[in-house]
């Protein structure tokens, strides 16, 4: 089984909220999440990115939840994470923006909500980094894990076989492992993160279970 990355996923409402929650990660986090939603796939928002910024050291990827990429490219190269991930279902050609955060070094990804079936975006899937398998509710913490979409990591590496898989929503220490063992190498973690008395001990009982490869 291949190495797994827990990514803690950070969703804030405001910039005191972004900076409490990168404090709390930073002492073990080493790649982390940022979710950025401007209300027009979702009612619910979030800090927009220019209110993003992360320590020296960390890894960070920002899942972009716009159906409008094009009007946030300027202020993501211009705080250059290490990659961006859009939705399919935005209103715009994803192709030519991926080709711009990739020539300026960025990694780009495409979510995969519940309703987008792998095979109908088989182009932005050949042309990304990363594929985000996304059981939550957009622009909300906490979701429930549906493992029925784990079917989803195959038909998305028989299209292209060397695309990072990346899930989102609902894992916890009772299903990661499973998640793992499906062949997601990227494992946001929200919800049982943000709620736990001890954070850095859950991590480190969750990349424990990742590397559990017993059966379930």
């Amino acid at each position: 089984m291949a190495l797994v990355t827990i990514s803690p996923a950070i969703l804030s409402k405001t910039p005191s909220e972004y900076k409490r929650t990168v404090n709390e990660y930073y002492p073990f986090a080493k790649r982390v999440h940022v979710d950025v939603s401007d209300g027009t796939l979702t009612p619910n928002k979030t800090i927009a990115e220019d209110a993003v910024w992360w320590p020296r050291g960390w890894q960070t990827d920002i899942h972009m939840i716009t159906d409008t990429p094009s009007t946030h490219i300027e202020m993501l190269l211009k705080i250059h994470p290490n990659m961006v991930i859009f939705h399919a279902e935005a209103k715009e050609d994803l192709l030519p923006i991926f080709k711009n955060l990739k020539d300026n070094g960025i990694k780009v990804g495409v979510a995969i909500v519940k309703s987008v079936f792998p095979g109908s975006i088989k182009g932005l899937l050949s042309a990304a980094d990363h594929a985000l398998i996304f059981s939550g509710d957009l622009g909300k913490q906490g979701g429930t894990a549906d493992l029925l979409l784990l079917e989803k990591v195959a038909l998305v590496q028989a299209i292209n076989p060397s695309i990072e898989i990346g899930w989102d929503g609902g894992a916890n220490l009772d299903n990661i492992r499973k998640i793992a063992q499906a062949g997601a190498t990227v494992i946001n973690v929200g919800g049982a993160l943000a709620k736990a008395t001890n954070k850095q001990e859950t991590f480190d009982k969750m990349n424990k279970e990742t590397e559990n490869q017993d059966p379930i």
